[in-house]
């Protein structure tokens, strides 16, 4: 796959400061209030259209790869009780020239599907992006974050001048991961009460591997034959987590797992950004033994602060020993761990375990034959279901 060129990331760039310069220009000084509340909206809006029309240029120099990417999509339905519904998406090895990947996402024994998968091949220069979103209590900002992070990415990167050579990635994961908070609340309004989603993401470039996590969704790097992982589970009982919950007032209960408030079972998370009914929340601070006034606006958070939307940002050089990465949701690591995960993937990927060719799966296997991550993620979700996971799994072999 050819890498977007040079010439056109700089017509990007050329095209924002421009508008940077122009806003600047246009802008004056005022006592009226109502004509700066009227400048500062028309702004907003001209900002927007300028980032949408910049991200449509960057995205027409890989719409042939997308749209192979759409048409290899295929959902498959199987009869075991155990896997509902299997969605899966595959590539064609040949459209890929730089990195092949496979992906699974199994619904489990969960009664719906809250995870997301997003995968945007050349979304920078020299970059691809992949990323899992795990929902809890519904699907809604999983499906935000799938369809909006690699957007909220792109613009907070051109805000930063756009030098795609020379990116704070720490400060930029940051940003973006604070601003899809924001946005899953502007777009979802009420209906992410008490909705939220765990993030795993990874940048991949030639030189090197970006991961930003938030939540217990976990990025393996498989190096050498030996399992590295390239992210730290945001878990309510981790005794750093543990003590910046108890010092914003917050409690960790140990209820069928150790809980945020006896509630969430990841101290980090996107969404969850109102609270519950005011009365509701007032009963659960007076069981917990937590200050409450019965007054509180019901509009306040609810979990928050004590659940963020703060990722842990890695940076990761390649080396000629990295084999293969591993992007998945805690379905899978409940079960499976990081070496276990690595050396049967590893397997798999060397055609050293496969799955049985007869009845229905011969079909499945005639479409997947030429993408081996594919058929790796697959069976990775089958192992983590034979050692007993009833969530949904959600994978990402890169």
């Amino acid at each position: 796959m050819p890498d977007i060129s040079s010439t056109n990331a700089n017509v990007v760039v050329t095209n924002y400061k421009c508008y940077k310069k122009k806003r600047n220009q246009n802008i004056g000084v005022t006592n009226d209030d109502n004509d700066e509340k009227t400048r500062n909206g028309e702004e907003y809006r001209e900002k927007k259209e300028i980032v949408v029309s910049m991200l449509f240029t960057m995205s027409k120099t890989t719409s042939h790869h997308q749209q192979q990417h759409s048409e290899n999509s295929v959902v498959l339905t199987r009869t075991p009780s155990n896997v509902d519904e299997v969605s899966k998406e595959t590539e064609d090895l040949q459209s890929i020239t730089r990195y092949s990947h496979g992906s699974i996402s199994l619904i489990g024994g969960r009664r719906q599907m809250k995870d997301a998968l997003s995968v945007k091949l050349d979304l920078l220069t020299n970059y691809d992006f992949f990323g899992v979103y795990d929902g809890h209590g519904g699907s809604c900002v999983a499906h935000a974050c799938r369809d909006l992070l690699h957007k909220v990415l792109m613009e907070v990167i051109l805000e930063e001048d756009g030098k795609f050579e020379e990116i704070n990635w720490a400060k930029v994961m940051m940003t973006s991961f604070y601003k899809m908070d924001k946005e899953v609340n502007r777009i979802n309004g009420a209906e992410v009460a008490t909705i939220g989603s765990t993030i795993v993401v990874a940048v991949v470039g030639k030189e090197e591997v970006i991961v930003a996590n938030c939540g217990d969704s976990r990025a393996v790097l498989s190096r050498g034959g030996v399992a590295l992982a390239l992210s730290n589970d945001h878990k309510p009982d981790r005794p750093d987590e543990l003590e910046r919950i108890e010092k914003s007032g917050g409690k960790v209960i140990n209820w069928n797992g150790h809980r945020v408030l006896g509630v969430l079972a990841t101290s980090r998370s996107i969404g969850h950004t109102k609270k519950r009914r005011r009365k509701l929340t007032y009963r659960i601070s007076v069981f917990l033994n937590i200050q409450c006034d019965k007054r509180v606006n019901a509009r306040d958070n609810y979990l928050k602060p004590y659940v963020i939307p703060e990722p842990k940002v890695t940076v990761s050089k390649r080396t000629d020993g990295d084999e293969f990465l591993i992007l998945a949701s805690d379905g899978l690591w409940d079960v499976v761990p990081n070496d276990v995960a690595c050396d049967f993937t590893r397997k798999c990927l060397n055609g050293q375990i496969r799955r049985c060719k007869n009845g229905s799966e011969h079909s499945q296997n005639k479409v997947m034959k030429e993408n081996v991550a594919a058929k790796a993620a697959t069976l990775l979700a089958e192992l983590a279901i034979s050692r007993g996971s009833t969530d949904s799994i959600s994978i990402i072999i890169v």
